[in-house]
């Protein structure tokens, strides 16, 4: 078992755990944005306001507050045509979220690439959203996925350094 790698010799011995956890975590999105897009799709050529003032009642909210008319307002400017990009997003994005997941639970090196250069290309933006409004969620996503980031540069960092040593001692 000389020839083989410290990552091939952890495969033998099972799965990498934090990657597991980190395609858990991509399986959690896919189903957050499948469930979009399925919402997206049934609330197609409905009054989204009629729908909102529904659920208002049903949570018994007071449909006279400032939460509920704010929201009333907002589900005005909601049309199909918006729905519908809205579900195309949510099921393009679940769907790309499910490569990486796969890709991570199978340990895929292809999966840790895609994995990190789409969590690197929404740190900007996350950071942008921390510094605008802070709270405790932005903070724990944008947490998260530096987190994320951090260690498939690591991994991906050690698995080249690997494949350097094993060509110049071959």
């Amino acid at each position: 078992m000389t020839g083989l790698s410290s990552r091939s010799s952890a495969r033998l011995r099972g799965h990498n755990r934090w990657l597991l956890l980190i395609a858990g975590y991509k399986f959690f999105h896919a189903l957050v944005f499948v469930a979009i897009g399925l919402g997206a799709h049934r609330l197609l050529h409905k009054d989204i306001a009629d729908q909102v003032e529904l659920l208002a009642r049903h949570l018994r909210f007071n449909p006279e507050s400032r939460l509920v008319s704010f929201i009333l307002i907002k589900a005005s400017l909601v049309n199909d045509p918006l729905l519908r990009r809205l579900g195309i997003f949510a099921f393009c994005y679940a769907a790309l979220t499910l490569v990486e997941g796969i890709g991570l639970y199978l340990e895929k090196t292809w999966g840790e690439f895609i994995t990190l250069a789409i969590t690197a290309s929404f740190l900007p933006w996350e950071i942008f959203e921390v510094v605008r409004r802070l709270t405790w969620v932005r903070v724990s996503l944008l947490t998260i996925n530096i987190l994320v980031f951090l260690y498939l540069l690591k991994l991906i960092a050690d698995l080249g350094r690997a494949r350097a040593h094993r060509m110049r001692h071959s």
